[in-house]
């Protein structure tokens, strides 16, 4: 670069190789960085680094002086040229820009894991935004309401009244109460968001089911009925069984779930536990029935659908009377549902039962009776049944693997437990209670590395929960030091720590996908709705993801 164009600019700037290598910087920027830097990389000059824009505009700082560079891509060439300034207002407005993006970020957390549906529209009554809760109490996907006006939800029934109207009109607070879509009483209260003048410019509802809060009042009068020492056994043995299992709930979602299971605890409706292997679907069944007052009339019985053979599980699952077949007890046996009655019989990896099993089940659940192997007369069994899988039963029905009757039966009250890499805020505690655990069975007293609880909480989990304590009693047991660090892990985990970090997760692989069939519809097809047709899917959600991935018609991103 000649001379006079650096004298001409008074700026500092410097070029730099694909490598990140740089090669060439001027006499404002050598004094900026104040070392030599020519053939240097940008990380070992740079004390902050810092890319926003994709990369376009960077923050950097040298010794407590900061200065914004803009990136620009040289013609006829691979290399890139970065010319910066020092100017505190622009890097403070970056600084407000990043902070911005945060609490965005927050306020749209807080939005979608609220208990209650949050539905926003702006002034014209066009809906903006909802969150997962909405699905809960009115059974429509959120994604629907997108887009829509609420006159035009009115007009096909999914709402009976308008909130949003009455706030525009009165410009104040709104509460009716309303049998939604669902036919569920539900409290909605609409709230106007005020622009600096004054205007109304939007509309935040709250919607709250009200029949959950009217079976929390009777489940609690009934609660209140009973005296003083019943209530104080209840609580010293809830606190006994919940260490005993060490129940973890620090995250959100995992308070959410407990908070359910809480609330569905002395209500005989069946429960369907959903989630990976390991997650602790047994220890979510166990805390039904340990806080229930079941456990004061029967046992709590668990089989696993997917360890015994199908031809011994019929036998197992309703037992057989003397002479039922080759081999069997002259007495006859009893079943897991007569042994569970009046207590709780909890089915793990129901997923795995036979098909002529599942007719058998879908009786017992009807009829609340059983009939054994080899007999001709029925008994009644008052069971509380608690089933778990890991696997997809939707996809199962429709495959014709599962019963549609069956599934519908068990789904009465469906509870998903994420999988550990998605509530990192329980992964510490936990690993707290199983050091403790292992320390007290083994008469230990090992401590963990600050920098081994760092790879606990970024680790994956693929085995979940149960992996996380196989790994501490492995490492608690096979290693002589008293404080664990990073190389006690074993080997299959040391390269864990190096690589994991590179691997993208499977949603943002699907996203990956889901944007590249997307982009070649696009350049293939004329209109959404030929791409709606092609791809198999409605109109309305080709347009939202194509907003979603920020693409045109094209297949060229906006």
């Amino acid at each position: 670069m000649s001379s006079a164009v650096q004298f001409q600019i008074p700026f500092p700037y410097f070029v730099m190789s694909p490598n990140e290598e740089i090669l060439f910087g001027n006499e404002v920027f050598n004094e900026y960085v104040r070392t030599s830097t020519k053939h240097k990389k940008i990380h070992d000059i740079f004390h902050i680094w810092e890319e926003f824009k994709h990369g376009k505009v960077v923050r950097t700082e040298v010794e407590g002086k900061s200065c914004m560079f803009l990136k620009t891509k040289i013609e006829e060439s691979q290399h890139f040229f970065y010319i910066g300034t020092f100017s505190l207002d622009l890097i403070s407005l970056l600084d407000e820009l990043k902070e911005t993006h945060r609490l965005n970020r927050e306020l749209d957390a807080i939005i979608e894991n609220s208990y209650d549906g949050i539905y926003i529209t702006d002034k014209e009554g066009v809906t903006i935004k909802t969150n997962s809760a909405i699905e809960r109490i009115t059974g429509i996907p959120k994604e629907y309401y997108i887009g829509k006006k609420v006159d035009y939800l009115q007009k096909r029934g999914i709402l009976k009244d308008s909130v949003t109207h009455k706030v525009l009109k009165t410009k104040r607070t709104v509460s009716v109460v309303q049998l939604n879509y669902s036919g569920r009483e539900t409290l909605l209260t609409g709230n106007p968001i005020f622009n600096e003048n004054g205007e109304i410019e939007g509309v935040v509802t709250n919607i709250r089911d009200l029949s959950e809060l009217n079976e929390l009042q009777k489940a609690l009068k009934k609660a209140n009925e009973l005296n003083e020492t019943y209530k104080k056994e209840i609580d010293r043995l809830k606190r006994n069984k919940e260490d005993e299992h060490d129940v973890v709930v620090n995250s959100q979602q995992m308070k959410f779930i407990y908070d359910t299971a809480n609330r569905i605890i002395n209500v005989d409706a069946t429960v369907l536990i959903l989630g990976e292997t390991g997650v602790g679907k047994d220890v979510l069944a166990r805390h039904i029935y340990d806080n229930s007052e079941r456990r004061f009339k029967g046992e709590f019985v668990k089989v696993n659908c997917g360890a015994i053979p199908p031809e011994l599980l019929e036998s197992e699952l309703f037992g057989y009377e003397g002479g039922a077949f080759t081999g069997a007890n002259a007495k006859g046996k009893q079943g897991l549902f007569e042994a569970a009655d009046k207590g709780v019989l909890f089915l793990d990896e129901v997923g795995e039962l036979p098909l002529n099993l599942q007719v058998k089940l879908l009786r017992v659940i009807q009829e609340r009776e059983v009939q054994r192997l080899g007999g001709t007369k029925t008994k009644k069994v008052d069971v509380r049944i608690i089933a778990a899988t890991n696997r997809d039963l939707k996809e199962m029905v429709k495959k014709g693997e599962f019963r549609e009757d069956l599934f519908y039966r068990l789904n009465v009250v469906p509870i998903h437990i994420p999988p550990l890499r998605e509530r990192k805020e329980d992964i510490l505690p936990l690993v707290e209670v199983f050091l403790r655990n292992v320390n007290k069975k083994y008469r230990k007293q090992k401590k963990i590395d600050p920098e081994l609880k760092d790879f606990f909480y970024h680790y994956h989990w693929p085995g979940n929960i149960r992996e996380l304590s196989n790994l501490i009693e492995r490492i608690v047991l096979v290693n002589r030091d008293q404080l664990l660090k990073v190389h006690h892990l074993p080997p299959e985990y040391q390269n864990e720590n190096t690589f994991h970090s590179n691997i993208p997760s499977l949603k943002e692989a699907m996203e990956q996908a889901e944007k590249n069939i997307l982009r070649m519809a696009c350049k293939k097809y004329k209109t959404t709705y030929e791409i709606a047709e092609a791809l198999q899917t409605s109109q309305p959600t080709v347009v939202r993801k194509l907003r979603k991935y920020n693409l045109n018609i094209n297949g060229h991103e906006n």
